[in-house]
């Protein structure tokens, strides 16, 4: 059933950020320039049919990072601590220009909870405790930070948020998504690797959680874990930065799991496909929309949404379902929605929505 407006937490506006440099074609020709002449030819026509036009980078300007002199340019890759001193600067700045972003759609009022995710980076004090200072935040605003969960990572940071505004309705959360992909670049030399990598680009997002009913009204949340799948998506910390595995195997595996009428339910929430009008899917990869669009038998353009992000933007892991809820946000009208992402584990994680 629909979530009721009037007992639901709200998304009340999500505002969104991307560095300046696009990077897509330069890391496309470095990934190519790796591989063997047939396996190029193979790259090459896999990566023209990902739905990916852009891709975008804090790394610095002035060239391309894949270039000599650039980040990623030299004889050795660079170290964890290199690429994590780029994060501690480049992750807060980006997100607070999320933050710019939403306060030009909605006044926050006092905000009374900070709920930051972000997996592609470290640094202590937390990049929650750098926003709230430089958003001036009350110091007695409760922060929560949600590190390397991956993809699904959204939703639980707005899992969190309708939780703590379900407990308290005063409450006022500022939800953050901010995540540097293209600071974990690899030097791979084999063609699942490099076409992974050319998936990941750089984007944070910033949404208000309330109970005033505008917006979108959150509904009960779901998760559900893939059996025997937790080697299909692994992200592993190497003194040369975040090492990505992502299986050819996920479309597959989500697309048989979906066809499988419980695992479907419980990885819904129950919710009738048939009875849908709003998906926000993660945009993680043409492979994995086509998988949940076939298995799910949506209509052809009920994931315009999610692939229109990937087109942009790229898959920008925490940050890209945001991205897709702020084009539901400016569409029509949804009177049934469903938010739904996949990560590490394989699990589905999301959570039913509806229009205010």
């Amino acid at each position: 059933m629909p979530p009721t407006p009037s007992l639901t937490p709200h998304l009340q506006a999500v505002g969104t950020a991307v560095p300046d440099h696009d990077i897509h074609d330069a890391f496309a020709g470095w990934a190519r320039a790796r591989l063997p002449a047939n396996e190029a030819r193979l790259f090459d026509r896999m990566a023209a049919r990902a739905g990916i036009d852009h891709r975008w980078s804090v790394l610095p300007a002035g060239g391309s990072p894949v270039a000599p002199g650039g980040f990623y340019g030299g004889d050795t890759a660079p170290g964890t601590a290199a690429r994590m001193a780029i994060y501690a600067d480049a992750a807060p700045a980006l997100a607070l220009r999320a933050v710019r972003a939403l306060t030009d759609r909605v006044a926050p009022g006092r905000i009374t909870h900070l709920v930051v995710a972000s997996c592609t980076g470290f640094v202590a004090p937390g990049i929650d405790q750098i926003i709230a200072r430089a958003l001036g935040l009350p110091a007695d605003v409760e922060r929560l930070l949600i590190g390397f969960m991956g993809c699904y990572a959204a939703v639980a940071a707005l899992r969190s948020a309708r939780h703590i505004v379900a407990a308290d309705p005063g409450a006022r959360v500022l939800v953050v998504t901010v995540e540097l992909s293209t600071l974990h670049l690899q030097p791979a030399t084999e063609l699942e690797p490099l076409l992974a990598q050319l998936q990941f680009g750089d984007g944070a997002a910033a949404a208000l959680v309330a109970a005033e009913p505008r917006g979108l009204a959150l509904g009960r949340p779901f998760a559900l874990a893939l059996p025997d799948s937790e080697a299909l998506i692994r992200w592993s910390i190497t003194d040369a930065g975040f090492a990505m595995h992502l299986s050819g195997e996920v479309p597959g595996r989500i697309a048989a799991a979906l066809a499988d009428p419980g695992f479907r339910a419980g990885a819904l929430g129950g919710v009738d496909p048939a009875a849908v009008d709003g998906w926000a899917v993660h945009a993680g990869g043409r492979s994995i929309l086509d998988a949940v669009a076939g298995a799910l038998a949506l209509a052809p353009h009920a994931l315009d949404a999610s692939r229109a992000v990937l087109r942009d933007h790229g898959n920008m892991s925490s940050a890209t379902l945001m991205f897709v809820l702020a084009r539901i946000l400016a569409g029509p009208r949804v009177d049934q929605g469903v938010a739904l992402a996949f990560g590490p584990g394989l699990a589905a994680e999301g959570m039913g929505f509806a229009s205010a």
